[in-house]
């Protein structure tokens, strides 16, 4: 009876500590929508998520053609921005896959990578997931055109992040992060723009990991999320704190292990893989979106608002950054 007491007091005492690291990592959890004048079109983000969607065939990876008709619209929209395009090819068996790359600012500086994955899982329109990042560092590109900047600002459009090659070597950020490190490049940091479209004001809309957290973040998915790891380094930090400062959406922080909650279920943990600072920006994903991986996922579903508003602190947070 003694040694079970002694465990509990033990577990108890534990999870006292990992709440505390938690709390402290986190604070401030949450900061208020400011009112900050729109910079970002909602009809451009409708031209581009359906310029991302309207495919004759799902863009998933049997559908290489497709992939390439996107990659293609991708870069030619990029160039109506950019002086500097590019498409980082790849292999992959017998076929051949691509990112697509638009610099903007000093050549040789410091660079911030914003990226976002363009093919789908199986049958579907992924509007969502992830047409809506996409469309967001489209947005991007228009809004840092003959933009003076700090640091170069490399968007990247990604392929094959969604199975079966999630989490392995082919997929398009693993191959760009480490073409980063292979070529000595220096990296500020990386942003992940994946899922920031579906959102709801209804109660109980928003779903955790942990039941607890509803308590700390409310029950309502009507926020943007930075999502980092513990040991998220200094980009990460510098970026939360610009962003709670910048943000016209309500924005939240979670930060935690990365095997928790689904923290690291993007590209930018290939960019942890190498040591670089990476944050995601996401609604939360399959804990908001129900539709997350179906048919459902459709263009009619998004908030294209405050979409709006996620791009445009992003936009506000990486051009203000020292």
């Amino acid at each position: 009876m003694k040694r079970f007491k002694r465990i509990l007091l033990y577990t108890l005492l534990l999870l006292l500590v990992l709440i505390g690291i938690f709390a402290i990592q986190n604070y401030p959890v949450s900061a208020a929508a400011k009112n900050l004048p729109a910079l970002s079109d909602t009809s451009d983000i409708r031209k581009n998520l359906e310029l991302i969607i309207q495919t004759a065939k799902p863009r998933n990876y049997k559908n290489i053609d497709v992939l390439d008709t996107v990659a293609e619209r991708i870069r030619q929209e990029f160039s109506n921005y950019s002086g500097e395009v590019n498409m980082q090819n790849y292999q992959v068996n017998q076929s051949w896959y691509k990112n697509v790359i638009a610099s903007f600012g000093p050549q040789g500086a410091e660079r911030i990578i914003i990226g976002a994955h363009y093919d789908v899982c199986g049958e579907q329109d992924g509007a969502d997931d992830n047409a809506s990042g996409v469309a967001g560092i489209l947005q991007l590109a228009k809004l840092l055109k003959d933009k003076k900047l700090k640091y170069r600002i490399d968007l990247v459009a990604y392929t094959l992040e969604e199975p079966p090659f999630f989490n392995t070597e082919q997929m398009g950020s693993y191959v760009h992060a480490k073409s980063l490190q292979e070529d000595s490049v220096p990296v500020k940091g990386m942003i992940s723009l994946e899922m920031i479209g579906y959102y709801s004001d209804e109660a109980g809309s928003q779903d955790y990991p942990l039941g607890i957290l509803k308590w700390v973040y409310g029950n309502k998915g009507n926020f943007i999320t930075i999502a980092q790891n513990s040991f998220c380094g200094d980009f990460a930090k510098q970026f939360k704190t610009l962003y709670f400062k910048n943000n016209s959406i309500i924005a939240k922080s979670f930060r935690a292990p990365s095997f928790l909650g689904g923290i690291g279920l993007s590209d930018h943990s290939n960019y942890w893989k190498f040591g670089y600072s990476a944050v995601m920006i996401t609604n939360t994903a399959f804990f908001r979106d129900h539709n997350y991986h179906k048919r459902t996922d459709v263009l009619k579903n998004l908030d294209l608002a405050r979409m709006g508003q996620v791009i445009d602190g992003v936009y506000r947070t990486v051009t203000q950054m020292e």
